[in-house]
């Protein structure tokens, strides 16, 4: 047997390994997608398998609190992003709850919350408009109105902090679950 026919099976495993990596990866970036944050602080979490594993024994009538709290000026973007989606996770079948929560994170974009970055807290709410309107797809409901464009005060964030990789990774991800524009013949 040849050299070249001993590495077909690894070339093509590869291959595979390729092509099918992504999908792995299935469904809404924003949500099922979890951020490595290390042993970073965020909202509970439970362990195993897969994107949705929150904590059972967490108590939900504290999510906003911890979560406004989470996101401190010292917060890391990539923290945000996984405190973002887990506080979506958590509240996508409360939606006054979620609303709740983009009402304040909305609020200290707009007032400029005391010793906060202006473009953090534009970041957090636009990022938690993109997380609960990718939402609709598991829970079948808007709980956002999907007009909303969470995705441009990403953008505008991005603009503010000039040159921050996290924050043009995280608008990746929100390009990512949107749905490619057709391109005309």
């Amino acid at each position: 047997m040849t050299r070249s026919f001993r590495l077909l099976p690894a070339s093509l495993a590869v291959a595979v390994l390729a092509v099918f990596a992504p999908a792995a990866q299935a469904g809404p970036p924003l949500i099922c997608h979890p951020v490595d944050i290390g042993s970073a602080p965020s909202l509970p979490w439970g362990s195993g398998p897969g994107w949705n594993t929150p904590l059972a024994a967490y108590d939900r009538t504290h999510l906003v609190g911890d979560t406004l709290a989470l996101l401190s000026p010292a917060t890391p973007v990539r923290v945000r992003m996984e405190t973002l989606r887990r506080a979506t996770v958590y509240a996508m079948n409360d939606p006054e709850r979620s609303r709740e929560l983009l009402a304040r994170l909305e609020a200290r974009a707009r007032e400029g919350a005391a010793g906060s970055d202006d473009a953090l807290a534009l970041f957090d709410a636009g990022y938690l408009i993109e997380s609960l309107k990718e939402a609709r797809v598991i829970t079948g409901r808007d709980i956002v109105d999907p007009g909303r464009d969470g995705e441009a005060m990403v953008r505008e964030a991005r603009r503010r902090r000039g040159q921050d990789q996290d924050m043009a990774y995280a608008a990746e991800v929100i390009a990512s679950g949107k749905p490619k524009a057709k391109s005309q013949p």
